[in-house]
């Protein structure tokens, strides 16, 4: 068994936290897990990009074309990681909430409508679910837990070697902070991703 995941977006929004959540949820469900975080200016909102491998593997880094999914924290980031690592057959989960980097602030750059990042991102894996992770934050209480949502969302996608209660768990134990804020932002996560699914079975 062998699982890997990019988890992508840019400094500030909890990427590591939630990769290190996800290697602590495989190690106690008794798997083999290598972590290891790629950072740009990331207190400048540059790119932060995770690597978690899970199962029978050796590097700690996932190679072009091997990731089973990609968890975006960031649309553009999500669309820039998946056009690197994403298989075919892989899955993109992305949060549709953008975070504008200071180019499109100053008119240097003019940011993609979400449209049409989606679009793209369709061409390059078989599944793409898309959430708004940040108002789904909003509404649990606290709005730095997009990340929280979003593993909520990756839960729901059936594709960890563990359930969505173990995933769950590991929130509730690792995160002593705002607890009852993040096992909501979990949850909503969890059944947004699973409502997305459930239209698409239609």
């Amino acid at each position: 068994m062998k699982i890997n995941i990019i988890v992508a977006g840019v400094g500030g929004q909890g990427n590591v936290t939630a990769a290190y959540l996800l290697g602590v949820a495989a190690l106690e469900a008794g798997f083999n897990v290598r972590v290891a975080d790629v950072y740009g200016l990331a207190q400048r909102g540059g790119a932060v990009v995770s690597h978690v491998r899970i199962g029978r593997v050796y590097s700690p880094l996932i190679g072009k074309r091997e990731a089973d999914v990609v968890v975006g924290l960031e649309p553009m980031e999500a669309l820039r990681n998946a056009a690197k690592f994403v298989k075919r057959e892989g899955v993109v989960l992305t949060n549709t909430y953008p975070i504008y980097p200071i180019e499109a602030s100053v008119g240097e750059f003019q940011y993609p409508e979400i449209g049409k990042l989606l679009k793209a991102m369709k061409k390059l894996a078989k599944t793409v679910v898309a959430i708004n992770a940040q108002r789904l934050a909003n509404e649990a209480g606290l709005p730095i837990a997009a990340n929280i949502a979003m593993l909520g969302a990756l839960a729901a996608l059936e594709v960890l070697p563990f359930t969505a209660q173990h995933m769950r768990s590991v929130v509730e134990k690792y995160i002593p902070r705002f607890k009852e804020e993040n096992l909501k932002a979990f949850n909503l996560g969890f059944r947004a991703c699973g409502e997305v699914l459930s239209h698409r079975d239609r």
